[in-house]
């Protein structure tokens, strides 16, 4: 199973975090906690339980159906990722991998071939979260 991109983003800080007490690295890096704050962290886990409990629900899906639930979790992903409440805009190119990474690989995981789902649409692979999103 994929791991959701804030659980990684959790275990980068908590890794800068324990480098920067044992003097690995210095103390100016001890601010990386500011690029992902509990609040970002918290609604970008929400939006990814939905995709994955939509995903789940998927039965033999069409191709609309499974790029309506890619659709809907992107314009989540939108207005989080604008949303000042959280320091916005927080998605930036890594970050931007890693969650389209991650919608890619929980399809797959789910039984849907994405490279032929791209390809039916015309666009290349990495592109399936393009016509939405904002980030």
């Amino acid at each position: 199973m994929a791991s959701k991109p804030p659980e990684d983003w959790r275990a980068y800080m908590a890794e800068t975090a324990r480098e920067v007490a044992a003097g690995i690295l210095p103390p100016e890096c001890a601010g990386v906690a500011e690029l992902y704050p509990e609040s970002l962290l918290r609604v970008t886990d929400a939006a990814l339980e939905v995709f994955d409990g939509e995903v789940r629900a998927l039965r033999d899906p069409s191709d609309e159906a499974v790029f309506g639930t890619v659709e809907r979790v992107v314009l989540v992903l939108n207005a989080i990722d604008r949303d000042n409440q959280h320091g916005g805009p927080h998605f930036c190119t890594e970050e931007r991998e890693q969650l389209c990474e991650y919608i890619d690989l929980t399809l797959g995981e789910h039984g849907v071939d994405v490279a032929a789902l791209a390809a039916r649409r015309g666009i290349d692979r990495a592109a399936i979260t393009d016509r939405w999103r904002d980030w």
